[in-house]
């Protein structure tokens, strides 16, 4: 008789429920350690869980998965609902108040856009959470949150703008705090604000491109600093950059494809640097710079969605950094985002490689589209 075999099986499909499940109760247990410790990581997690469901268009339903916006017909979308082609890219159901979510939603909505708001600080940029410092990171977080619940209204956007522009420096970087670190997230950052603000003329832009261009590494690569190693996550943020600031001439689009394919595993999924352990997270930041500079067709999205689907925790919901690791919601928001690059699993809304945003809400906002498959 032969013997069973051992091997773990990895979810192949999307787990639709079990994933929105996840998100949905990550704050029901606030006593946890898990939750106490990630205190500096609150703006950030809100905007990886929201936009997550945003693109699964789940914004509309209740922790069980059960719409709660009325919408007609039944909800095809069950636990295997992944396969070939693009989900779709309408905006979902509205409430008369124009609010994204359904209807008894709308006060958890509300909820949050109103601890979001507490999160300003005077100055006009936003911190992690209640009476943090205000950082140029979580600033960022804070106005796409808004522009995915569709409350960009509520913010002064010059208030907003100029504290954004008072972190640039006169070399064109810019500063995440007022203590002055540097590196190319806050370029990135920075830029991206200012432009769904409509604010760009606040800074100089030639400045700002000048520093990430100085940043580009003989590999066709960028890093955070100039001089510094080239890192996946920190060129997505100088592709972005330069994207924004409409100078994407200053990448070499082959150099850079060849170095970000490189970054493909055996495995099927992404690591960051040369000989570094794949995870899900590479998953949005090289599909995005590539997806930027047109050249998405030359990895093998077959096998990296197949990683990324084995990411998932079939019992828990979530997506962990790589296969039968601990799922989380900053993998889980890069994974679905990869996954939508891809168009893997049909249903899920497309996402815009720049601005990390639902392309229906870029839509909406009337943002310049950047790309030229528009």
């Amino acid at each position: 008789m032969a013997a069973a075999s051992s091997a773990p099986k990895f979810p192949t499909e999307f787990l639709w429920s079990l994933n929105e499940r996840f998100i949905r109760t990550l704050e029901d247990d606030k006593e946890s350690l898990e939750y106490v410790m990630s205190e500096h990581l609150r703006m950030g997690g809100a905007y990886w869980g929201i936009t997550a469901l945003a693109l699964m268009d789940r914004l509309n339903t209740d922790k069980n998965g059960k719409d709660e916006a009325a919408a007609a017909g039944p909800d095809k979308r069950e636990e295997g609902g992944s396969g070939s082609g693009g989900g779709g890219d309408g905006e979902g159901g509205k409430d008369a108040s124009g609010s994204l979510a359904g209807p008894s939603l709308k006060g958890q909505m509300d909820e949050l856009v109103g601890w979001i708001m507490k999160c300003q600080h005077p100055s006009g940029g936003f911190g992690a959470n209640i009476q943090h410092d205000p950082h140029i990171t979580n600033t960022h977080y804070a106005v796409l949150i808004l522009c995915v619940v569709g409350r960009l209204d509520l913010l002064d956007r010059d208030k907003v703008a100029h504290w954004i522009a008072s972190m640039q420096n006169e070399d064109g970087s810019f500063r995440g705090d007022e203590w002055g670190e540097v590196d190319t997230r806050f370029s990135y950052c920075g830029l991206s604000c200012l432009t769904i603000l409509d604010r760009l003329d606040l800074i100089d832009v030639t400045k700002a491109a000048a520093f990430v261009h100085r940043c580009l590494n003989i590999d066709g690569a960028f890093s955070s600093i100039p001089g510094s190693e080239s890192h996946a996550a920190y060129t997505f943020c100088c592709v972005g950059a330069l994207a924004l600031a409409d100078a994407l001439d200053f990448a070499d689009a082959d150099r850079l494809g060849w170095w970000l394919c490189e970054r493909q595993t055996e495995g099927g999924g992404f690591n960051g640097r040369p000989e570094k352990a794949p995870d899900v997270c590479y998953s949005w930041w090289i599909l995005s710079s590539l997806a930027i500079i047109g050249r998405l067709h030359w990895i093998d999205g077959k096998k990296l969605a197949a990683f990324i689907l084995a990411s998932q925790d079939d019992r828990g919901g979530g997506i962990a950094d790589r296969p039968d690791d601990m799922a989380d919601v900053f993998h889980t928001f890069f994974g679905i985002a990869g996954l939508s690059l891809l168009k893997a699993v049909e249903g899920l809304k497309g996402v815009h490689p720049v601005y990390a945003l639902p392309n229906d809400v870029v839509e909406r906002l009337g943002l310049p589209y950047l790309l030229d498959d528009q």
